[in-house]
């Protein structure tokens, strides 16, 4: 897709930005294809990928490069931060508005022309902490 060029709004496409702004889990490719299959029965998991793909490019949703090799999807496309659990790979969004001005200022320290930034937090989700908590026996 061509810088300024406007995408089309297909069925297939409205109905892809639906369920994924719909839901705050961040899925992957393959769970928004079962999202969107309940509604369009005949789609292909190839044809979400490519929809997928091409509303990122369009800016209408974020791509996460957050976990090795698994690409997640997010229908909030304002400046935000993200939580993941290293054990479940769980994805969250940060209950905390981004800290302002840090792109100036990080281009002011570094001489770099800044352009945006993610910023991720890691570490272990509410649920993992309580499965390992009750695995340990008194002793621990």
């Amino acid at each position: 897709m061509q810088t300024g060029e406007k995408l089309r709004m297909t069925r297939q496409r409205r109905v892809i930005l639906e369920e994924l702004k719909a839901v705050s889990s961040h899925p992957c490719a393959a769970e928004v294809y079962e999202k969107v299959r309940r509604r369009l029965p005949r789609i292909s998991l190839g044809t979400v990928y490519r929809n997928l793909e091409l509303l990122s490019d369009a800016g209408m949703i974020q791509r996460l490069d957050i976990e090795s090799g698994r690409r997640r999807y997010d229908g909030r496309t304002g400046s935000h931060y993200h939580l993941r659990c290293m054990r479940c790979g769980r994805v969250e969004d940060v209950p905390l508005e981004p800290v302002a001005d840090i792109e100036s200022a990080v281009g002011q320290l570094s001489g770099y022309e800044i352009s945006g930034h993610h910023l991720e937090f890691f570490g272990l989700c509410p649920d993992c902490r309580a499965k390992i908590a009750g695995g340990r026996s008194a002793g621990d």
